[in-house]
């Protein structure tokens, strides 16, 4: 069963000047996928286009086997049920740890308690539930924000360079980490990222993205061919 299907879809910001073309996608429940690409080359773009923050030019977007936007119509972000999760991590500073994570659930008190201090547990911050963003290292803080992406158990899960900002021992933790509780979740997931090593280690199927068409496009062991060279001109 797919959850996104993705058809002819192409974006332009300025007339003439093309960011998307003709990109067909479709990805299956549970699956884990990553795009990557040079700087430029709309990973982003798609991303935001998917969630609903951006409108695309043409093509159409559906998620669950519901159009969620085409030519005709288009529904809003927060009735996607998707997460997003982005490189700066965004938590509110002003809210602790585990009324972040609360924020976008809409259950009763008790009930959104348990679903926040779950979550954290599994993500292995839930000791941090009443400290403020501040107070907490940046590997814990995209642990949080990870988590609160995930907490309304959204039907995809998006996440832009989410280890970007880390250093390498742990952006390796935090990869099996998160993996493992997307598969354990059956959490359906695009991981935007400019780092094959991402790829590898996160991926069912990766497609690579040049100048807005993908070029490249299978299970995550076959881009391990890509030599070094061709890794440094995707990073």
């Amino acid at each position: 069963m797919s959850t996104l299907e993705i058809k002819n879809l192409s974006h332009s910001y300025i007339k003439n000047k093309t960011v998307l073309t003709n990109i067909d996608l479709e990805i299956k429940e549970g699956e884990i996928l990553s795009i990557l690409g040079p700087s430029g080359c709309g990973k982003t773009t798609l991303l935001r286009i998917i969630a609903g923050l951006e409108k695309e030019t043409n093509g159409s977007i559906q998620i669950n086997n519901k159009i969620v936007s085409d030519y005709l119509h288009t529904i809003p972000t927060e009735k996607r049920n998707v997460g997003l999760v982005v490189q700066e991590r965004a938590l509110f500073p002003h809210l602790t740890i585990i009324k972040n994570v609360m924020f976008g659930l809409n259950n009763s008190k008790k009930e959104n308690i348990d679903t926040a201090m779950n979550i954290l547990k599994l993500f292995r911050v839930d000791r941090y539930a009443h400290n403020f963003p501040h107070e907490i290292s940046s590997g814990e803080q995209q642990r949080v924000a990870i988590a609160r992406a995930m907490a309304p158990k959204p039907k995809i899960l998006l996440m832009d360079e989410p280890f970007g900002t880390l250093d390498q021992s742990l952006t390796v933790q935090l990869r099996i980490e998160t993996k493992k509780i997307l598969k354990d979740n059956n959490t359906t997931s695009i991981i935007v990222s400019h780092d094959i090593d991402d790829a590898l280690a996160m991926s069912d199927r990766v497609i690579v993205l040049e100048n807005g068409m993908i070029k490249q496009s299978g299970v995550a062991k076959d881009i391990t061919h890509l030599s070094k060279e061709k890794a440094v001109k995707i990073q």
